[in-house]
């Protein structure tokens, strides 16, 4: 993750070249305000679709949904800003059943809107990805779209794709994949890109693409290793193996693993329940919390432990963490504004 913070007078002062490097280019990030480096930075859009929420169904489990506009049956991807007690989750829900939920370039375009449109929202506090085709997350690329493409085409569409997926890595906030069907190829590298995942234990997922002589190219030969070891990540690529939702959970690709429910959504309820716990912390705090562990993982100790140093940094002067103080000694929920 090409991002870092900003460090009190001297915090840095210490670290050899490269790491002071490292953590100078965090500075300019968190100096300006919690935004993404200019190179992973796109246009800013508005979202696809904004929508209320979600509220239960009379007399039955199922969620029903209600939208704050109505939604298009041919949009691939539906963008739904939850009110009430879930104000601050977003979901990004795949919508494209006729493909499997296949990585197209309609999709990857949308895509990348949404999440240039979420990484500059400040009022978004977690991001889930899932599915709204039942059985389904991402199938991975779409072939009969890919058959098309020359050669020459091939290439730039992969490296739009590995950007898209780079952008959802870099997002500011907690990111959770509920993995409720298949997620093969570049649908488990999506997957991988999110901080978090979750899987119905019917769920099968694994990086298949060898099976077509090429390689993955979204990110998973970097983020799979990363997940769960060298050696295991190997011998997942190298077979093409598919891993339920018990075997993925076994080798720490994924976080939860749940019975399926009767309506398909059980990785989903589980996301939408972890979220819930994260919108009670400071905002700033979760930002940093996010960068600290995200860019102390790829260096050494010495840096990774400047590196939370000047994230904590940022925290010292914010109105959150002095509302903080007075909430807990006046024995109250605190009131965070994530300033």
């Amino acid at each position: 993750m090409a991002a870092a913070v900003a460090a009190g007078p001297g915090a840095l002062g210490s670290l050899h070249a490269g790491g002071a490097r490292l953590v100078a280019a965090c500075s300019a990030w968190l100096c300006s305000g919690l935004r993404l480096p200019r190179s992973l930075a796109g246009r800013r859009v508005g979202p696809a679709i904004w929508a209320q929420g979600w509220v239960p169904a009379a007399g039955g489990p199922a969620p029903k949904r209600r939208y704050s506009s109505e939604m298009k049956t041919e949009d691939e991807l539906r963008v739904r800003h939850l009110e009430e007690e879930n104000r601050g989750i977003v979901v990004l829900g795949i919508n494209r059943a006729y493909g499997k939920n296949s990585l197209s370039k309609n999709l990857i375009k949308m895509l990348s809107k949404a999440v240039d449109a979420l990484k500059s929202d400040k009022k978004v506090r977690t991001i889930i990805i899932r599915s709204e085709v039942p059985g389904i997350f991402c199938a991975g690329a779409d072939l009969k779209e890919r058959a098309k493409m020359s050669s020459s085409e091939v290439g730039p569409f992969v490296s739009k794709i590995r950007a898209v997926i780079n952008d959802i890595a870099n997002l500011p906030v907690p990111t959770i994949a509920a993995i409720d069907g298949l997620a093969l190829g570049g649908g488990l590298e999506l997957a991988l890109a999110c901080d978090i995942r979750v899987a119905a234990s019917s769920a099968k997922m694994g990086l298949v693409e060898t099976k077509l002589a090429i390689i993955p190219g979204g990110g998973g030969t970097q983020r799979l290793p990363r997940a769960i070891g060298m050696s295991l990540a190997k011998e997942l690529i190298f077979s093409a193996r598919v891993l339920d939702g018990q075997e993925a959970k076994a080798v720490g690709l994924i976080s939860h693993v749940l019975e399926q429910n009767q309506e398909g959504d059980a990785a989903y309820r589980k996301a939408l329940d972890l979220a819930r716990e994260f919108l009670p912390q400071g905002p700033v705090a979760m930002r940093v919390a996010k960068l600290a562990i995200n860019q102390g993982m790829e260096v050494d100790l010495v840096t990774g432990l400047a590196i939370e140093e000047a994230c904590y940094a940022q925290t010292i002067p914010t109105k959150d963490r002095l509302e903080g103080l007075l909430a807990f000694k006046e024995k109250r929920p605190p009131r965070y504004k994530g300033e």
